[in-house]
């Protein structure tokens, strides 16, 4: 797959092509060579099946700026859904001058909060704080703008907390507990 069909981004220069089974292995390799330009996960079914099944992560100065997956042709956070716990991955890293990136990284939609990659696939616990400390100021808020989005979603709240009281109720029943819990 070719970023360029997807984000607009223009071909970089192939660092290196491997497989890899931790997608924080990619993260980090980006964070601690400061990397500027994009990174092609391609997951484990499409490797065995030929597919066109990918997500493209780019970076600037080694931080996640936008993630696109190419299978369900959405951005951002949702994005990083196709790659959750998928590996081993076929990966590409590209580097690529800032100038370039410059007007794709403009793209709202397809913006991650900097540490939420290595949240998201990392095995690595240290990896999303040093990202988290990498990350400029201003994207920063990227990672409180999305905490604060969370929880002022009111209605999502609500829907976990039914969620779990299922989950509770069902349990309870399931070891004999019923007369156990209050409404």
């Amino acid at each position: 797959m070719s970023p360029d069909s997807t984000l607009g981004v223009p071909e970089g220069d192939l660092l290196h092509s491997r497989v890899a089974s931790d997608a924080g292995e990619t993260l980090a390799a980006a964070l601690d060579t400061e990397l500027t330009g994009y990174a092609v996960f391609e997951p484990q079914g499409s490797l065995l099946g030929g597919g066109d099944d990918a997500t493209v992560v780019t970076f600037e100065a080694g931080v996640p700026v936008l993630a696109y997956d190419a299978t369900t042709d959405c951005g951002g956070p949702d994005a990083l859904d196709a790659l959750d716990a998928a590996g081993p991955y076929r990966v590409e890293l590209f580097e690529l001058a800032a100038a370039d990136l410059q007007v794709v990284h403009r793209d709202e939609t397809h913006r991650v909060p900097p540490a939420r990659p290595a949240d998201r696939l990392s095995t690595d616990p240290e990896l999303a704080e040093r990202t988290r400390a990498a990350a400029p100021d201003h994207r920063r808020a990227d990672e409180r703008s999305s905490v604060e989005a969370f929880l002022a979603d009111a209605d999502r709240i609500e829907e976990l907390k039914r969620e779990a009281r299922r989950e509770a109720q069902s349990r309870a029943e399931e070891w004999g507990l019923t007369g156990q819990l209050e409404e």
